[in-house]
């Protein structure tokens, strides 16, 4: 890498930021609960809109992690959204009527909201429909991984987005709102991914999976990407570049051990294929607010329109992290 290529990511790191503060004023406080926000609290981020249904799982499985507080933005919700969110005790609310596109997708409000609240926080940035596992998750608390890797010095923690789904059409068993999505989507495809290095930004580029599989037959380099860096020990220096599929500087991307051996990563099981998903499709590809002027939107509408089947022959239920770690997918490094 050349000497002037890294003085253009720091110039683009430096405008990232700069656009995050611009774009503040996007966004209006709804319930502002930031002051009970301790020192070595573990802070999680997230933007949404029409989620209600999935809301009270989604909390409550983070706050048996160990997530002390929640930053959210609600992009103009009309299910009850927001008015759920503002009830709760750990939550501190935003709420934009700005487009979701312009915003780059949600990244310039959260941008802003890790350098105002997360300074020297281990922050977690994750959608309503993704659960995070990780090593001796079933035993050990999220301070637990974060400890470790403080002690190790790590202060980026990566996480492959596993797409999960039910045996069945995805039409056939309604999802209740309370529910572990995982009792319907328990299912995932064990392979079918590509690996590719990012040279520019030092990331791995994962695709592939269910969504690969099913939506994106004829141009796969199409499906969306599933490397993610949910979990990073913030400063105001930071900041994602591409949802949490990577960051600036670029050295929080090396989540990979590039002599060979493992470093500890985990896995976020992605639930987003319910029952609730067609309507979902249907209004995103509506509002034509994401990525590529949704074209994955338009896929899954295509797709989805048959009412289909994800499940395969090929496919693997879900039983814990170890599985996940047996088959690759994840690792526990050198965290014993």
């Amino acid at each position: 890498m050349s000497i002037f290529q890294s003085y253009r990511l720091r110039l683009k790191r430096k405008q990232l930021l700069i656009r995050a503060f611009r774009k503040r004023r996007e966004m209006k406080s709804v319930v502002d609960r930031t002051d009970n926000i301790l020192g070595d609290d573990i802070l999680a981020f997230t933007t949404l809109r029409n989620e209600k249904v999935r809301l009270p799982f989604f909390l409550q499985y983070y706050r048996d992690m160990g997530v002390n507080h929640f930053l959210i933005v609600d992009n103009d919700s009309d299910d009850g959204s927001r008015e759920y969110l503002a009830e709760q005790p750990d939550v501190s609310l935003w709420s934009s009527k700005h487009s979701y596109r312009r915003s780059r997708y949600g990244v310039d409000w959260l941008n802003w909201l890790q350098r105002k609240y997360g300074e020297e926080h281990w922050c977690l940035v994750v959608d309503p429909d993704e659960f995070l596992v990780y090593p001796f998750c079933d035993t050990r608390p999220l301070r637990a991984l974060t400890d470790w890797l403080d002690a190790s010095s790590i202060r980026s923690f990566s996480a492959m987005l596993l797409d999960m789904y039910p045996k069945g059409r995805i039409s056939e068993r309604p999802y209740r709102s309370g529910q572990n999505p995982l009792e319907i989507a328990s299912w995932f495809d064990s392979g079918n991914y590509s690996i590719s290095r990012n040279w520019k930004y030092w990331n791995l580029w994962i695709q592939g999976g269910a969504r690969a599989r099913m939506f994106f037959q004829d141009n796969p380099e199409e499906s969306p990407a599933l490397n993610k860096v949910p979990l990073v020990k913030w400063t105001k220096k930071y900041a994602y570049v591409d949802s949490a599929h990577m960051l600036l500087p670029r050295g929080l991307n090396l989540v990979f051990d590039q002599w060979g051996g493992e470093k500890a990563s985990g896995v976020l099981l992605h639930t987003k294929f319910l029952d609730t998903f067609s309507v979902k499709a249907a209004e995103e590809l509506k509002r034509r607010q994401h990525y590529s002027k949704s074209v994955e939107y338009l896929a899954y509408a295509r797709g989805l329109n048959e009412d289909p089947e994800l499940w395969c022959k090929w496919s693997e239920k879900y039983i814990n992290w170890r599985q996940l770690e047996i088959l690759g997918l994840m690792s526990k490094g050198n965290w014993a």
